[in-house]
């Protein structure tokens, strides 16, 4: 699912943690970033709300299907 417009971080995090499975970004030139690492998840939202031409570009991916239905009711909600 593409990402636009998260509006509070620290909200999106806590739902990535809270997926079972992995969770990864994925970005317009494919590099694979893991949002349950906790380096490469504050490397990834750094940059990702450094720069908003970014968040357009960028894709998440989650492994385990419960986690896709999980992560899409979040992005659905606004939050």
């Amino acid at each position: 699912m593409k990402i636009y417009n998260v509006q509070n971080p620290e909200t999106f995090l806590a739902v990535i943690k809270q997926c079972k499975g992995s969770v990864e970004l994925i970005s317009k030139q494919g590099d694979r970033l893991n949002l349950k690492s906790e380096l490469t998840k504050y490397l990834a939202i750094s940059k990702l709300f450094a720069d908003t031409v970014l968040i357009n570009d960028m894709e998440l991916v989650a492994s385990d299907p419960e986690d896709v239905r999980f992560l899409m009711e979040y992005m659905m909600e606004g939050k």
